[in-house]
């Protein structure tokens, strides 16, 4: 049996970062490829948008919530990776940002085909901190987020007095 493929899961509230974040991860000179699967909600593919420039190649689903209504798809999308096996080191799969985590990180788990090929390697979620106190007051998805999270990014720490 061959290695498992590393999948991130970035998550974070709406403005947190975390399409930033992942220009950074990849515009970096660190030698890795990545597949990215970006899912947001809504009509226009903002975050594809402002992906584009980089040479990894991007999935992007665009017809709901990827934690409960596109879980079918992010299976069909793995499945599909997972024909292109040896293009990429690593898969992120940026969710919206009013997803919950939870049933994005159990597809691979509770799918024979995506736990044999790929591996969860970490849930990621990018918090702001100029926003973070009320997000956890008004927003049970933040919360849920920051809940499941494994890594907590607190960005734009420079915007906190």
């Amino acid at each position: 049996m061959s290695e498992k493929i590393p999948v991130t899961v970035l998550t974070g509230y709406l403005g947190a970062g975390k399409t930033t974040l992942l220009n950074r991860i990849l515009t970096e000179d660190h030698g890795k490829k990545f597949a990215v699967i970006v899912n947001e909600f809504g009509e226009a593919g903002i975050d594809g948008d402002l992906i584009v420039g980089a040479d990894e190649e991007i999935f992007e689903m665009n017809n709901g919530c990827i934690c409960c209504t596109v879980r079918g798809d992010l299976i069909r999308i793995l499945d599909g990776l997972m024909k292109r096996k040896g293009k990429f080191d690593a898969i992120i799969v940026e969710t919206t940002g009013l997803a919950d985590p939870a049933p994005v990180a159990q597809t691979f788990f509770v799918d024979q085909d995506v736990g044999d090929a790929t591996r969860l390697d970490a849930v990621v979620t990018v918090t702001d901190a100029k926003w973070l106190k009320d997000r956890l007051k008004d927003a049970p998805e933040a919360k849920n987020q920051i809940a499941f999270a494994d890594v907590i990014v607190l960005n734009k720490i420079d915007l906190v007095t």
